[in-house]
């Protein structure tokens, strides 16, 4: 069950495991990036399909991936099938490591932000990252530039995180602008990255992704929209 935010949180058990068990929501998510990931990987090793599978991953980076163009087309209604692209998207990655990263990252903040706010809304909030994160991207981009990968999604979790964070802070009487701290460590060593080895417009999805994981995520924690109100009504 959620915890709400505006309650105590339960004492700890000093015998319980610092992890704990992951939300099968999070499980899912994740085996469902393995699936795919390994499935490339062990193409690309020649393990698996044959010749042809060494195409395998641009093929589906093709198939699945959004882009400006992609959008375009579909807000034009030219092939209603290419809105399964902008949530397909994220189970395509640009390697294995890329892949790897992705789902530690899932792992970790899917079950912070699944015991905070529950699994359904948890997948929500993958969901309008995903989703907001391509939006963005598909305005902001390169009219080729193509956006693939779970990295959206998880930003829209660290929106989620950020929210909690927030509420938490507040309840505890601290700087409420602490919870910003991830994102703004994260752009960091984004634009960091960017200037060491040349930037590329995948950043534009991940803010994308943020900003949609913060805008949902007061609709969907458990006594959030209540406690935003009291702040509003505060003011």
């Amino acid at each position: 069950m959620a915890r709400s935010f505006q309650r105590p949180l339960p004492p700890s058990d000093p015998g319980a495991s610092p992890i704990g068990p992951l939300p099968a929501a999070v499980v899912v998510l994740v085996l469902a990036l393995a699936a795919v990931e390994g499935a490339l990987a062990l193409g690309q090793m020649g393990l698996v399909g044959g010749p042809g599978a060494i195409g395998w991953r641009a093929g589906l980076v093709e198939r699945l991936a959004v882009s400006p163009a992609v959008l375009d087309y579909a807000l034009a209604g030219a092939d209603p099938a290419l809105w399964l692209r902008f949530v397909a998207y994220p189970l395509v990655h640009g390697g294995t490591l890329h892949a790897l990263f992705a789902a530690a990252l899932l792992l970790a903040l899917g079950k912070f932000v699944a015991e905070g706010m529950g699994s359904p809304a948890m997948l929500a909030t993958f969901a309008a990252g995903t989703l907001g994160g391509a939006l963005l991207f598909g305005a902001l981009a390169p009219a080729t530039a193509p956006l693939y990968g779970a990295y959206p999604g998880v930003y829209g979790l660290i929106g989620g995180f950020t929210y909690l964070l927030w509420l938490r802070l507040g309840r505890e009487g601290g700087n409420r602008l602490a919870a910003f701290r991830l994102i703004g460590m994260l752009m960091a060593i984004q634009l960091v990255f960017g200037a060491l080895f040349g930037s590329s417009p995948q950043w534009i999805g991940d803010v994308g992704g943020f900003v949609a994981g913060l805008a949902v995520a007061p609709l969907l924690a458990p006594g959030g929209l209540a406690a935003l109100r009291a702040r509003l009504r505060a003011r």
